[in-house]
């Protein structure tokens, strides 16, 4: 095959062979994610409870992957933004024949089975290893792209992997640096940049010089396709992993058949196309299928928005992303149930059998809009769509995507109203928390004990007053330990005695509460509780979160502590309130670190918002530790589980749809 190193000659060339990347790695990405939808979810579909677990493996794994596509795609456009471009989000229709990619790959929508599986590795595999294409997918000819070094306008290269392709980018980057000059290339701002800090994908990280560009494209390249050598976790290898089980739980029973019977590139609307027999015509599958394909669209208008290539506040792109996370959720819940539907209207021998599935069709445009409303016309149509699934869930179960569609009308038009109404020319690109810190007074003599003769938990002296709340407490008994004459259990009468101690000691003591049920007030003059320095939130081992940070949380006063549940029993949501000892909730503290970048302000007001029947969504600078207190990552916004079913703890995964998790039980 004839190659060039450096096919690159200016810019305008290096945008268009990052958009065709860019192309690639969102096409991939629909191809997994349609694989994945596939796959059964319970006993009644003819698998056993073995082969079941191994299903449930394989679902995992394949959306890790489809999320690291979208990581890639991500650090694609943060590439783009760079070079003073803006994000490309388009991409060609199902299916993509030979010659539009790398010259053996086509693309296609295809349910799980080992022919897709066999493609998959194909498309991820090591650049020393050859391996032949799914059966469903060989070629009896390989397609070359014809070079055109005689035309000036950008045109498209042979390459024989993606991973050539992205190191010809890396080179014609370091050839336009040396023509260009660096700061000329890198025009683009860094304020347009997504890090993972807003956009919750570990190994997302602006790309603002040429360091952080090679590393963009060895992030790429290594975890996926192209990589230069095999390792255990890249992309081939965890595909292949999948494979050899599947082959393995096939031999043991032939009948064994681990997805829905899911056409092969479904089409819906396209005029075309409307006589295949991949053309889905089942009346309630159509509004399915149409269903899931607005609400991809909707996802897509709103990453654009996210990745717009000017500068915003920085609370308003963490807002679009949490509302592009929850889009994805909800995107997967519509798509699977597409595939349990009959793919026709009528029965014949060609369709037998057959399933519906999304087709992922595009609108002519998914590009930006107009900024200063932008927000608010995504909230209009997340309404719309929340309309929609509500009448369809009457018919066929998709649970929560209509709850989750009102609730994201709702965060939309608040940002709106927030943020759009004032976006002018020099907006400050984010809100600086201030912190006011009162000084320091000499404490007087504390009086005798005051007791509120209304409420036994309340107590005072003429130098602090300590407020215990019941429905907080989570017995972690670091009061009764290390004051035991201040808390005094089992007795008859008051049972609080902050006169027994100094007041700087009872706010020690009171601040040692890591649930926030103690709480107090200096009267003294003395320093009251102030907000930590840096926003932690910490997953004890088999027990809730332990969040100390500026807390905003609706319906509640300012806090600086706060212990959520997680197991999804507690009595007291969104607080926990032990039941987790009672279920006997296992569940560990400890997880693999998430590569994410040190924060630029580790403090801050710190937003919990408890989404109904769903996660709990987290906006605000957030370091998240384990137990032990390693940080497992760091972020501006995140979903974590709290009906205590992820399989991908402490993070949600769409888990408590499935399983009808009610917050209000």
């Amino acid at each position: 095959m004839e190659t060039d190193p450096n096919p690159i000659k200016d810019r305008e060339e290096l945008l268009f062979l990052l958009a065709e990347a860019a192309e690639f790695e969102h096409a991939v990405m629909c191809s997994y994610l349609y694989a994945g939808m596939s796959l059964k979810r319970s006993l009644d579909e003819g698998v056993t409870e073995l082969e079941l677990a191994a299903i449930e493996r394989w679902r995992k794994e394949i959306r890790g992957v489809a999320l690291q596509e979208m990581l890639h795609l991500s650090l694609v456009n943060n590439m783009l933004t760079a070079f003073g471009s803006a994000p490309h989000f388009a991409r060609p229709d199902f299916p993509i024949p030979q010659g539009r990619f790398p010259a053996d790959i086509e693309l296609n929508l295809s349910p799980f089975g080992e022919s897709s599986l066999q493609h998959f590795m194909f498309i991820e595999k090591p650049l020393e290893i050859d391996i032949p294409d799914g059966t469903a997918f060989r070629h009896l000819h390989h397609y070359r792209r014809a070079i055109r070094r005689d035309l000036f306008s950008p045109t498209p290269t042979d390459y024989a992997s993606q991973g050539h392709l992205y190191h010809a980018i890396a080179n014609g980057i370091d050839a336009l640096v040396q023509r260009l000059g660096h700061d000329a290339l890198f025009s683009g701002h860094g304020e347009a940049q997504v890090s993972g800090a807003q956009f919750a994908l570990p190994g997302l990280f602006a790309v603002t010089d040429l360091a952080s560009a090679h590393r963009a494209i060895e992030e790429i390249v290594v975890q996926g396709e192209g990589a230069p050598a095999h390792s255990n976790d890249s992309h081939y290898a965890r595909f292949r992993t999948v494979l050899e089980e599947f082959k393995q739980l096939k031999a043991a029973r032939p009948d064994f058949e681990p997805a829905r019977a899911a056409v092969v590139n479904p089409v819906l609307v396209d005029p075309l196309r409307a006589k295949a027999h991949t053309c889905v015509t089942h009346p309630l599958a159509m509004r399915v299928v149409d269903l899931g394909n607005c609400l991809y669209s909707l996802m897509l208008r709103t990453f654009a928005q996210i990745y717009a290539p000017n500068p915003l506040p920085q609370p308003l792109r963490t807002g679009l992303a949490q509302a592009a996370t929850a889009m994805m959720y909800a995107l997967t819940t519509v798509g699977e149930a597409a595939t349990r539907l009959p793919l026709k209207k009528e029965s014949g021998a060609h369709n037998a059998g057959l399933r519906a599935g999304l087709s992922f069709e595009l609108p002519g445009s998914v590009g930006q809009l107009v900024q200063r409303c932008a927000a608010q016309i995504l909230g209009e149509r997340a309404a719309e769509l929340a309309s929609v699934a509500r009448e369809i869930a009457a018919d066929v179960p998709l649970p929560g995507v209509a709850d989750s569609l009102e609730t994201l009308a709702r965060k939309l038009a608040k940002l709106h109203d927030e943020f759009e109404g004032d976006l002018t020319p020099g907006t400050p690109l984010a809100r600086q928390a201030t912190t006011i810190i009162p000084p320091v007074v000499a404490a007087k003599t504390p009086s005798p004990l005051k007791v509120d003769a209304d409420n036994p938990n309340v107590a005072s002296t003429d130098a602090i007053r300590i407020d215990y709340d019941t429905k907080r407490c989570i017995h972690s008994r670091n009061c009764v330990l290390n004051a035991p004459r201040v808390f005094l259990a089992n007795v008859v009468g008051p049972w609080l005695h902050p006169e027994a101690t100094t007041p700087d000691h009872m706010a020690e003591i009171a601040q040692d509460c890591c649930s926030g049920a103690i709480t107090y007030e200096r009267l003294d003059g003395g320093p009251q509780e102030q907000p930590p320095e840096v926003n932690v939130l910490r997953v004890r081992e088999n027990g809730p979160y332990a969040v100390r940070a500026s807390i905003a949380l609706e319906g509640q006063e300012p806090m600086f502590r706060a212990t959520l549940c997680r197991c999804g029993k507690s009595r007291n949501k969104p607080f926990c309130d032990s039941t987790h000892l009672e279920v006997g909730f296992t569940a560990t503290g400890e997880r693999a670190v998430i590569d994410s970048d040190p924060l630029e302000n580790r403090a801050g007001e710190l937003a919990i918002e408890p989404i109904p029947n769903g996660p709990l969504e987290f906006t605000g600078n957030l370091e998240i530790c384990g137990g032990t207190g390693h940080t497992i990552q760091r972020v501006q916004t995140a979903r974590l589980c709290r009906c205590g079913g992820s399989a991908n703890k402490p993070f949600c995964d769409n888990t408590h749809a499935r399983i009808g998790f009610r917050s209000d039980q």
